[in-house]
């Protein structure tokens, strides 16, 4: 267990590289990852089954203490960034179905990534947590309505077909994650060091998936969906500071909204849009699990070199320690 708990440590600290390279196998021997292909909506289960077991009600007693911060942050995430990739979809004229799959990108819950880059940058770690967990149990109605409202222009969207996705996918793990680490507890604590290797082992086939099925397609349009992404992690990244900062909210509360609302959660995008529209559309969530774990990690090194002007003694205190064990 002791090695496994090394490897899954490994694993989670170096994930952007997990992924650049995974891409990077399916893209040149595209038939790798192909036995996979019908297994996406079960890996990501898997996946939020482990952010289930993870989540304690401590994850959601700061949206009782302070729910302000919690609610606003979560309000500009489901707006700033489907009217972003909206925008950026409509400027660069994207090929309907990347159009799509950006404003799916744009309209899927924060991803747990989040969490440990705000830890890093010295945010408010339990309002990200927080955030996290509330955007993701939002997402069966929200994700959904935003398409309906924002993609049919480009495309037909069953709004409940997707909606009974997003439960079965996500919902229905999570709780069910959440009430065995209830009911078994000693249980749970002795396997949350290799969680985060089976979601990182999960995420990474979902990519390679991915990226072996539009391997023309990555030549042909790959770096204007990685522009486009590109963009919308950066507008979601500013806005989220910005609004935070109009509101009045501290250094370190503004610090978690901004990566919160930059970083979405790739790897439900990839299986809405694999699900529900096309192997194409997922593409921008592809670029999305590389770029977000690259850009996060960067804006989290620059703001932990500079030091908050407010103090800390009204934020919530959190236990990195089980959160770093347990999610990549």
């Amino acid at each position: 267990m002791n090695t496994l708990s090394k490897v899954s440590t490994i694993a989670g600290k170096y994930f952007a590289v997990w992924v650049i390279a995974a891409a990077l196998l399916a893209f040149f021997v595209p038939g790798i990852f192909s036995a996979f292909g019908g297994y996406i909506t079960i890996l990501l289960g898997i996946v939020m089954f482990g952010m289930g077991l993870t989540l304690k009600p401590v994850d959601f007693k700061v949206v009782a203490k302070r729910p302000i911060p919690v609610v606003l942050g979560v309000l500009a995430q489901f707006v700033i960034m489907p009217l972003g990739a909206f925008t950026i979809a409509f400027v660069l004229n994207l090929p309907a179905q990347l159009a799509a799959g950006l404003v799916l990108l744009g309209s899927v819950p924060g991803g747990t990534a989040s969490n440990v880059m705000v830890y890093l940058a010295k945010g408010n770690l339990a309002l990200s947590v927080a955030m996290t967990s509330l955007s993701t149990l939002l997402a069966p109605i929200a994700t959904p309505l935003l398409l309906l409202l924002l993609v049919g222009q480009w495309m037909p969207v069953d709004a409940l077909a997707m909606f009974t996705s997003i439960v079965q996918v996500i919902i229905i793990p999570i709780v069910l994650g959440f009430v065995i680490q209830r009911l078994a507890p000693k249980a749970v604590e002795a396997s949350l060091s290799v969680i985060p290797l089976i979601s990182v082992v999960a995420i990474l086939i979902i990519v390679g998936v991915v990226t072996g099925a539009n391997g023309p397609n990555v030549i042909s349009a790959g770096w204007i969906v990685f522009a486009a992404v590109f963009l919308h992690n950066g507008f979601g990244l500013l806005l989220g500071y910005l609004i935070a900062l109009a509101l009045g909210l501290k250094e370190d509360d503004r610090r978690a909204i901004s990566l919160e609302v930059g970083m979405q959660n790739s790897g439900l995008g990839v299986a809405l849009a694999t699900a529900h529209f096309s192997p194409l559309a997922a593409l921008p969530s592809v670029w999305g699990a590389i770029w977000h774990n690259i850009s996060g990690p960067l804006l989290a090194t620059i703001w932990s070199k500079k030091a908050r002007v407010e103090e800390d003694d009204q934020q919530e205190p959190y236990e990195y320690d089980t959160l770093q064990k347990t999610r990549p």
